[in-house]
């Protein structure tokens, strides 16, 4: 369960070993986290990816980057098993793609895009209790997460009226609660202020103290270094270089 913090403290004002302590767990999965063998991607007879090899093992954060175009999106959908590559073979927690496997792993996989996917209708509080029920867990958790990442106040908003960076923390607030094993971050850091940005580090740090591992997309290769064990750069759908 995720842990608020304490009531009345600011989120800037509380270390983050206090707001966010590790709750060791590893995950049950073969030696690589996901394994990637001369994986392509060909959609309407335009190929998108080609010949990626990519192997990401228990505790290491990959870093991404590219420019747009090259890739990089799709080559996360295949890693959330969302994508079926149509050349290569691949294998994500256990799990062969293109196979009916796939199904029983997904739950364990955290993907963050450029849009945060909220139900605009509903308000941030329900958003993230909807994603707990689905996650199987008690909705105490999805209140907890929401005060954890400092919107407990805005609980009631409608998600249609909320700013962009309050709904990017609610998505971070997600990937929080579910603790995937697999955690992929498209431009985690877009919208965010600097005061937020330490949750997209924490949110890195929890996973890999779990044993997990994680691919956080930039455009910022800087941003990249300073977090990620390794780096992958595309440029038209191939690894650079």
């Amino acid at each position: 369960m995720v842990r608020p913090p304490a009531a009345g403290r600011e989120l800037g004002d509380m270390g983050v070993s206090r707001l966010f302590p590790t709750i060791p767990r590893m995950v049950s999965a073969p030696l690589d986290v996901a394994s990637l063998h001369r994986v392509g991607v060909t959609v309407s007879r335009v190929p998108i990816l080609g010949d990626i090899d990519l192997e990401i093992a228990p505790g290491e954060i990959w870093g991404l980057t590219g420019p747009n175009g090259a890739g990089k999106t799709t080559l996360l959908a295949v890693l959330a098993t969302l994508q079926q590559p149509t050349d290569g073979t691949g294998i994500v927690l256990g799990a062969e793609l293109g196979t009916a496997a796939v199904r029983v792993v997904r739950h364990r996989i955290g993907l963050s895009g450029h849009d945060p996917g909220l139900y605009p209708e509903l308000t941030l509080a329900e958003n993230l209790r909807l994603h707990a029920r689905l996650a199987g867990r008690p909705e105490a958790d999805a209140d907890a997460a929401l005060d954890l990442v400092g919107l407990a106040g805005a609980a009631g908003r409608r998600a249609d009226r909320s700013s962009n960076g309050m709904q990017r923390r609610v998505d971070l607030a997600r990937l929080l609660m579910i603790e995937p094993d697999l955690l992929l971050l498209d431009e985690a850091h877009a919208g965010l202020d600097s005061a937020s940005e330490i949750l997209v580090d924490e949110l890195l740090r929890r996973t890999r103290a779990r044993g997990g591992a994680a691919v956080i997309v930039s455009h910022d290769a800087d941003r990249l270094r300073a977090r990620a064990d390794r780096l992958l750069a595309l440029e038209a759908g191939t690894v650079a270089g």
